[in-house]
């Protein structure tokens, strides 16, 4: 598969994880009467995952998280020549995602930005919790989500649930960590709407970088050397398989 169509494939698919995830956050969440909650905000990033994950994972193998494309190449599961293409195209889409948002939120009257589903520690973690656990939260719940990934895409694994696996991963991650940070366990999620607020958000957003990218090298790391198959002496390595395997009747090729 060319490399511009897989870069392609993570600009869009970041922005409809930023748009969608964040856009319930924003638009939806404290409606009156009829809001969805950190609950329905939970399962929206889930299901932005899920579905790209069908429709994107066999071009690109569907990260949309810088977090999860350092994991995987600590994993052996994606080529360190490709991460630093795959970052950019991540942040950029989730650029995209937070500047559609922003034009739809702001078009209602008295629109104030507020935290635009900002993440934050101190006075602006939704909990009010301290930098520490912020950090040790970020860190161990992408450590998690890195260990499903790993696990469900392994090529032991039962074909064509991945995806499933994820979405419902990441949705738990979000029920565990939206009261603690708004929940980021991706940079590009945070650097987005970050943008638009500035201040206090940018100034905070290295740990939304640094306790994510940790917390993906542990789990790629820890997935390698204590799970991944080994070859038997005199045996070749079992070769790893995609991300997602394509689904009936598509290609994983031009």
């Amino acid at each position: 598969m060319n490399l511009s169509k897989k870069l392609f494939a993570e600009f869009f698919g970041t922005a409809w994880l930023v748009f969608g995830g964040c856009g319930a956050a924003v638009l939806a969440a404290t409606f009156p009467n009829t809001g969805i909650g950190f609950v329905g905000v939970a399962l929206a990033f889930g299901l932005t995952v899920l579905t790209m994950a069908y429709a994107i994972g066999h071009i690109s193998g569907c990260h949309l998280n810088p977090a999860v494309s350092v994991g995987l190449a600590v994993g052996h599961r994606f080529p360190w020549a490709h991460l630093l293409p795959y970052i950019v195209a991540q942040v950029c889409g989730g650029f995209v995602g937070a500047a559609t948002l922003h034009v739809i939120a702001r078009g209602k009257p008295g629109f104030v930005i507020g935290s635009f589903a900002c993440n934050g520690y101190g006075a602006h973690s939704p909990g009010l919790y301290n930098m520490q656990a912020c950090f040790v939260a970020e860190m161990v719940l992408t450590f998690f989500f890195l260990f499903i990934i790993m696990g469900s895409t392994d090529i032991r694994a039962p074909k064509g649930f991945a995806p499933i696996a994820i979405g419902l991963g990441l949705t738990l991650i979000h029920l565990i960590g939206i009261p603690v940070t708004n929940l980021s366990v991706n940079p590009a999620r945070s650097t987005g709407p970050a943008i638009f607020v500035g201040g206090w958000a940018l100034s905070q957003l290295w740990l939304f970088w640094l306790a994510p990218a940790l917390g993906g090298v542990l789990g790629g790391l820890v997935y390698r050397v204590f799970f991944a198959e080994k070859p038997a002496p005199g045996m070749q390595a079992i070769p790893a398989k995609p991300a997602y395997e394509p689904l009936p009747g598509t290609s994983a090729g031009d």
